[in-house]
């Protein structure tokens, strides 16, 4: 078993770098099938963490994959499994707070809760204690569960605290908050999304191009510098970084509207 995982580790790399050089549909779906381990474990974590099944986070953790799939680049150096799980948590919190919305009571039953918060006061200070959920709905001439629901519906509309504990896990005790996106560990994900694009862009130039671009831009060097450094003169250093820049607005274009809301 333990001779096993390096084998399947270095087979799914070599798939990803496949799929990185030639993208398709069967070798995605392969890619899927091998990391669905992956998936199932964050939506058993998550399901412990809200009231949505755990199969529909399930589902949805599978649209993450995907998306971490097309987005890894093997030339970086980073465990894939490290790339995917922001990719396919984060899928389950967006799905999480679209479904999430603010409570809306119907107006009766807000109504109703507050004349039933009249009656029960009138009601304790006439019989020296706090009157019954039955003799409150005889005063307003509502069935209990009526009454019931109506202030059920009142109490669950109330914010909560981020610090409530939502799961009774003794070993792992988790709070609201825990659930929330992170809006700086997002802001990271974008950034690093945004470098593998960067870089992908940047490995399809011809050569001295790239070196060109990495030079001027990434490691600030004048363009005679540059010229020096690849062996052309200053003018083809400019005409090499116009047209690898245009190249490279050509690449990250298509990925650029495939993010777009």
């Amino acid at each position: 078993m333990i001779a096993t995982q390096p084998c399947v580790r270095s087979h799914g790399m070599e798939l990803l770098v496949s799929y990185h050089h030639n993208p398709s549909v069967r070798l995605r779906n392969r890619l899927v099938q091998m990391n669905a381990g992956l998936v199932r474990k964050i939506a058993h974590r998550v399901s412990h963490q809200c009231a949505e099944p755990y199969e529909d986070l399930e589902q949805i953790g599978y649209l993450g994959l995907i998306r971490a799939i097309e987005r890894f680049n093997p030339n970086q150096g980073c465990a894939f499994s490290s790339f995917a799980v922001p990719y396919i948590r984060g899928e389950m919190l967006h799905f999480l707070r679209d479904r999430s919305s603010t409570v809306k009571i119907p107006r009766r039953w807000q109504q109703l809760n507050k004349a039933g918060q009249k009656v029960r006061e009138e009601l304790s200070e006439a019989y020296g204690r706090q009157p019954t959920d039955d003799e409150i709905a005889t005063e307003l001439g509502v069935s209990v569960y009526e009454w019931r629901e109506s202030r059920l519906a009142t109490r669950n509309r109330l914010p909560l605290s981020l610090d409530a504990t939502i799961s009774q896990q003794i070993d792992s005790p988790m709070t609201l908050g825990d659930t929330l996106p992170d809006a700086h560990y997002q802001n990271l994900q974008i950034l690093e999304e945004d470098r593998q694009q960067i870089q992908r862009a940047l490995n399809q130039l011809e050569e001295k191009t790239r070196q060109a671009i990495e030079f001027v831009f990434i490691k600030d060097l004048s363009r005679k510098e540059v010229a020096e450094k690849i062996g052309v003169s200053p003018m083809t250093v400019t005409r090499r970084l116009h047209r690898g820049i245009q190249q490279m607005m050509a690449c990250l274009h298509p990925q650029v509207l495939q993010t777009d809301p």
